[in-house]
């Protein structure tokens, strides 16, 4: 208790935490999948239009890049619904919680690689300018300010010393 007789923090076992910590990843990785999956699905019928066998190697080279990045994103992303299926009953949530989490941030990491590259090759192929990369770098730039900057911003800002 706190001098003012509120509690500070959570009153709840490891075992509460990792199902509480469980049911906000699950819902954040949602988000996620949706997303790397519906980008995905696109990717992989690209290969089959007209236009892709006339562009450019350099082109054809981003969007191979594009498509493992993505694979490997979507595969990131679904990993922890996979690891919960198979430890689920084990009686080792909070370890899961704690893999599945990491899963998670590189499946994020990924997924930025992979609309960075989709928006360079986009872009390449609709605008053939030398601006492209400067906008591609404007966009990824804003991407780490939401996805990053201003949550670690926040976490420093608003974690005291004992909520570590």
């Amino acid at each position: 208790m706190t001098q003012e007789g509120r509690r500070k923090g959570r009153d709840e076992s490891e075992e509460e935490r990792a199902d509480r910590m469980w049911g906000e990843l699950i819902q954040e990785v949602r988000v996620a999948q949706t997303g790397v999956q519906i980008l995905f699905g696109f990717l992989l019928t690209v290969v089959f239009q007209p236009k892709y066998a006339r562009l450019a190697l350099p082109d054809q080279t981003i969007y191979i890049v594009t498509v493992v990045l993505g694979a490997c994103a979507t595969g990131a992303l679904i990993g922890p619904v996979s690891l919960h299926r198979l430890v689920s009953g084990r009686r080792v949530k909070p370890q899961a919680v704690r893999l599945a989490s990491r899963m998670t941030f590189v499946g994020l990491v990924l997924l930025l690689a992979t609309m960075t590259s989709s928006l360079l090759l986009i872009l390449r192929v609709a605008t053939h300018d030398g601006y492209v990369p400067y906008l591609v770098t404007g966009v990824v730039a804003w991407y780490l300010v939401c996805w990053y900057g201003l949550p670690l911003w926040a976490r420093r800002r608003h974690t005291s010393r004992s909520d570590d």
